[in-house]
């Protein structure tokens, strides 16, 4: 069993500490920021994750002082959301990000279709390529319609825990895997400033 993908883009990613920042340059180039506004985020990995389809790498440069990354984002479903669990992914040693990736995408993805059943979207944001700062594989992005959802219907069962957590193990380096942000998406890609001449 396969899930299937929606979708693909490619998007540079910028991990960073600065939300304001990050929502201000969001706006300005149409892209999606996934804030994790807790006060107590020091023992997260970033503060907030800005993705877009640009190419002014120098812009998110400057927004990016924790990382940058190219990744390619699937979309393996896509509805309503009010709370996203965003795990950055950090891949087994022993395996190859392509190894890795590819077990992410054919054996994991439908996986968690089934044993997260109450996920209302899922998007797999895959590191094609490492620019600065912080190394991770990818990005996980698994969203519910509501706080209750994400708090007491993360998984399916109670089995569900055990199935999943046995299949990250296969590919995922578990305990180099830095805490997961609990965010919320502001998507700009409507409402950007750029314009272009005819």
């Amino acid at each position: 069993m396969t899930a299937k993908i929606r979708s693909t883009q490619m998007e540079l990613a910028a991990m960073t500490t600065d939300i304001d920042g990050a929502r201000r340059l969001a706006q300005e180039l149409g892209g999606r920021l996934y804030c994790d506004a807790r006060e107590n985020w020091q023992k997260l990995p970033f503060r907030a994750l800005l993705t877009a389809t640009t190419d002014d790498i120098t812009a998110m440069e400057r927004i990016a002082d924790v990382g940058l990354s190219l990744i390619c984002r699937r979309t393996v479903k896509d509805g309503p959301k009010s709370h996203i669990g965003l795990f950055p992914v950090v891949r087994k040693p022993s395996l190859s990000h392509q190894q890795a990736d590819a077990h992410w995408r054919d054996v994991h993805a439908p996986l968690a279709l089934v044993h997260h059943a109450a996920m209302s979207f899922y998007h797999q944001c895959s590191v094609v390529h490492h620019l600065s700062g912080a190394q991770f594989d990818g990005f996980a992005m698994c969203g519910f319609e509501s706080h209750d959802d994400f708090r007491n219907n993360f998984y399916s069962t109670p089995e569900s825990v055990k199935i999943i957590s046995d299949d990250v193990a296969l590919w995922a380096a578990i305990k180099q895997a830095p805490n997961r942000l609990i965010a919320q998406e502001s998507d700009y890609r409507q409402t950007s400033q750029i314009s272009y001449a005819q």
